[in-house]
């Protein structure tokens, strides 16, 4: 019986030690994991810039909830979220199914699914009629 009470004694703090640290539940990417979509990315908003990739919306779960620029979202609005621009960069957003443009401004952080380069709130995208598509194939031009 002494020889459980001490090792219960030696081991309770290491346990204890043990549960209260932290999780890990995020981790930065490090350089080796990066494809060639992520150093693409630009980081700066440099007028007249290009660039080409899929967009989605987003709408109805996110309108009237915070933006990570701390702006309310409003899905009748002309913004967009972008993973690296600033946010309030300028940017004319183009499909290229049909030629229509809109202009929006970066208010928030996304898209999620790694394939897409831009969500657009639902305004933006019913102007460029990609609504119904969910996504479209895009060009972006930084504006300011």
């Amino acid at each position: 019986m002494k020889n459980i009470c001490k090792i219960l004694l030696i081991i309770s703090p290491v346990l204890l030690a043990v549960a209260c640290s932290p999780a890990v539940r995020f981790s930065e990417k490090s350089s080796t994991t990066l494809n060639s979509r992520d150093t693409e990315e630009p980081t700066k908003a440099v007028a007249g810039q290009t660039f080409r990739g899929i967009a989605s919306f987003y709408a109805d779960k996110f309108h009237g909830r915070k933006t990570s620029s701390g702006e309310i979202f409003d899905m009748n609005g002309f913004t967009a979220a972008h993973r690296t621009l600033p946010f309030g960069t300028k940017l004319q957003v183009t499909n290229l199914k049909n030629g229509k443009s809109v202009i929006v401004k970066v208010n928030d952080r996304g898209p999620f699914k790694e394939e897409r380069i831009l969500d657009l709130s639902r305004a933006a995208a019913e102007s460029i009629d990609m609504v119904n598509d969910g996504t479209a194939e895009v060009e972006i031009k930084v504006l300011e």
